[in-house]
């Protein structure tokens, strides 16, 4: 059983979702909308932690033997997680940059090393290891549900493990906020990224559900996947 998954973001009318574009054209709906989704669990891709959390040196171990097979560990049970996803195990965690409101959650593949689920467990993280050379995003959703108990995620970017949860067929809703404001800048990423036109699977067709005009302009929109 996999939990129900919403993708949550804030975007300019352009469609690009950089945070230190979008947070001068927004307030704090984004965060407001996103209690009201109740989530208690989060999804954060590898480019988006890189920039706001661990910064873009690697983990780089000593031993780099793969751990091979899917492993899970639970460091701690709670209601709700902050996850990462990184296949190859290589955000930098460290005891001052871990810490979150809510315990933190790796999803790695089974090709990251076995130095570095340990590393994990030195600083009292979970983790989940799946899938050989990319995160294996459905069967670590069902062991999310099997073994933490989570219920219901907010995946909330960037731009490719949004697209990467949205390929994968997972997302059960698509709530975005539209900011009043132009990014425009070239190479800026987008709220779905990294896909690729594949037997015609694209573009991905929704079915409109609801909207909200905010009071400083913001429109939020909830859209879920077509054949629902």
């Amino acid at each position: 059983m996999k939990p129900y998954i919403i993708c949550h973001m804030m975007e300019s009318i352009d469609g690009r979702i950089a945070c230190d574009m979008v947070d001068k054209i927004s307030g704090d709906e984004y965060y407001t909308a996103l209690e009201s989704l109740n989530c208690p669990t989060t999804v954060e891709g590898k480019v988006t932690l890189q920039i706001h959390v661990t910064g873009f040196e690697p983990y780089v171990p000593q031993d780099t033997t793969p751990v091979g097979h899917e492993e899970y560990h639970v460091a701690t049970q709670a209601d709700g997680y902050c996850i990462s996803v990184d296949s190859a195990g290589t955000l930098r965690w460290t005891a001052d940059n871990c810490g979150t409101d809510k315990p933190r959650l790796c999803l790695v593949s089974e090709r990251a090393s076995r130095e570095y689920l340990n590393h994990l467990r030195s600083l009292g993280l979970s983790y989940i290891a799946t899938g050989k050379e990319h995160v294996n995003l459905r069967r670590a959703v069902e062991l999310l549900n099997e073994h933490f108990g989570v219920e219901r995620i907010a995946v909330v970017g960037g731009g490719a493990i949004n697209g990467g949860f949205l390929a994968a067929g997972l997302l059960d809703e698509v709530s975005v906020m539209i900011a009043p404001g132009i990014d425009g800048r070239l190479g800026q990423p987008a709220l779905f990224d990294g896909m690729t036109d594949r037997d015609g699977y694209l573009p991905v067709r929704l079915k409109y559900q609801t909207s909200q005009v905010l009071d400083n302009g913001v429109i939020w929109l909830r859209y879920l996947p077509a054949e629902r």
